[in-house]
């Protein structure tokens, strides 16, 4: 699917979709509970299927309703699904589901697509057979497979991917045992806040240094039914904020807590600091027109914001550096190299840095009908929204990965007055 692009300008309110990786974590924490739960206004997108997918394979009941889901856990005792678990593109549900069959005396077998089994698996399965479990692989990636139990013990976690630590604090708890965890550095900090913030809200229990370095976790823990909301995915905000400051008008959100633990509100203070003209409140107001100014931001907790960060900085005044987010290589796609090639297509100047990018933004570019988005969707997602502000008609390809995190994309884009037109 090719997206067509005009230059538009933008006007209206919008509600943004739940988040992702809050949607995915109350699947896992649905089906480890005993009984059934409720997730008020979870994402329904192709990431959030796999969750529910994966939760339905092993024995769990989800109920998938327009505003709400409801989850009927098995305690964490999964059935043997008998064939390899279909995770789609999902790389958060492939990390966080494989971890959980640790506890399990059968084996688990997860793969996806070409993209998925681009992803490393290493790190994690390394730590587990630290701690006892059997786990194959197809060097290190897709499609792999687990086979528990695990055992007490003391492991180390590579911290380059902070799903790593993420997968474990969602099983280890519900294992037998007691378990030490160690890491030498920890990238995107926030997202293990936002798996905290649901073991604190289901009483799990577990102890962690000042630097989130070192953990114990004792097992064996149990966890209630429960209901919880979703909060809008700040991830997805970014392209609407990033919209109303380049193609507006004046863009409103209504549906923002920016209370919530999700990292990638700080991208909201990135755009302040470039001199975008924000206004908070019950709703946050965007008013474009203001021109951005150059600086260096450091997006080591906040990798997901690189394609649109890279976006705004293009149409900056002078050298933006983004910085520290090395990990921003190991996702969807290397999303640093395909910046800094796809950018370069609309006029921008872009070198890439092995954990981020520098661009010599010009406050212009122009209409490229050659961008590929390499079927990530935050690419095309930031490609889509470089185009409503440049110069000429553009065209970005395999459009539809889109889906992935915000179904809703073209048509609320369209409905505040984007031109697209998907062929």
């Amino acid at each position: 699917m090719i997206l067509h692009v005009k230059p538009s300008r933008l006007d209206g309110s919008l509600a943004v979709p739940g988040s992702k990786s809050h949607t995915i974590r109350g699947v896992l924490c649905g089906i480890m509970a005993d009984g059934v739960s409720v997730l008020k206004n979870p994402l329904e997108s192709d990431d959030t299927r796999a969750a529910a997918g994966a939760a339905r394979s092993i024995g769990a009941e989800v109920r998938q309703f327009a505003d709400h889901w409801e989850i009927r856990g098995c305690g964490g005792k999964f059935s043997d699904p008998g064939k390899t678990i279909d995770m789609l593109n999902s790389g958060t549900s492939l990390r966080l589901f494989f971890s959980a069959g640790a506890r399990q005396d059968f084996p688990l077998s997860f793969d996806g697509d070409a993209s998925l089994r681009t992803r490393k698996m290493a790190p994690l399965i390394r730590t587990l057979e630290t701690l006892g479990c059997v786990c194959t692989s197809t060097e290190g990636h897709c499609p792999v497979s687990i086979r528990g139990p695990v055992k007490s013990g003391r492991a180390f976690v590579d911290g380059t991917s902070s799903q790593f630590l993420s997968s474990l604090l969602f099983s280890l708890p519900f294992a037998e045992g007691e378990f030490e965890l160690d890491l030498e550095l920890l990238n995107e900090r926030p997202y293990v806040g936002i798996t905290l913030s649901w073991l604190d809200f289901l009483g799990i229990e577990y102890e962690v240094s000042p630097d989130w370095l070192h953990w114990k976790i004792r097992g064996g823990q149990r966890i209630a039914p429960f209901t919880r909301a979703v909060p809008a995915d700040f991830s997805t905000a970014a392209f609407p904020l990033a919209a109303g400051v380049l193609a507006g008008g004046e863009v409103r959100i209504t549906n923002l807590d920016f209370s919530d633990c999700q990292g990638d509100k700080a991208v909201f203070e990135h755009f302040r600091r470039m001199g975008a003209d924000l206004e908070s409140g019950d709703v946050l107001t965007i008013r474009g027109g203001a021109p951005l100014r150059s600086g260096t931001f450091d997006l080591n907790a906040t990798p997901d914001a690189l394609p649109i960060m890279a976006v705004a900085a293009a149409y900056a005044e002078g050298e933006t550096r983004l910085v520290n987010a090395p990990q921003a290589r190991i996702k969807e796609t290397d999303r640093i190299a395909v910046m800094a090639r796809e950018l370069p297509k609309m006029g921008a100047q872009v070198e890439a840095l092995p954990d981020g990018l520098v661009i010599r933004g010009t406050g212009r570019l122009h209409g490229s009908t050659e961008s590929e988005s390499c079927g990530d969707h935050r690419i095309v997602m930031a490609l889509a929204v470089a185009a409503l502000a440049a110069e000429g008609e553009s065209a970005v390809r395999d459009a539809e990965c889109a889906g992935v995190t915000y179904p809703g994309f073209f048509s609320e884009f369209q409905a505040l007055g984007a031109d697209f037109r998907l062929s």
